[in-house]
């Protein structure tokens, strides 16, 4: 787990994953594999949480801004 952009680009090249992600159900950053789900269980049952995931070689302003880009329009999700 990260806490910003900028760490979950430190920890996938570290771990050779190549995306990142914002968990925003969580508030937490991190890394994974394309196509990967991010949840939780809870009572034995996987709950997916609504992340944002791009590709790890993007700059962190950039994921920054993607990440802006996407919540200005798309206020409700």
């Amino acid at each position: 787990m990260a806490g910003s952009w900028n760490e979950a680009k430190e920890c996938a090249s570290r771990e050779g994953l190549s995306h990142v992600y914002h968990d925003c159900d969580d508030g937490i950053y991190g890394t994974c594999r394309e196509g990967e789900l991010q949840g939780s269980f809870k009572k034995g049952v996987f709950i997916e949480h609504r992340c944002i995931c791009m590709p790890a070689h993007l700059n962190a302003d950039e994921l920054e801004a993607k990440e802006k880009k996407f919540r200005t329009e798309n206020p409700d999700w």
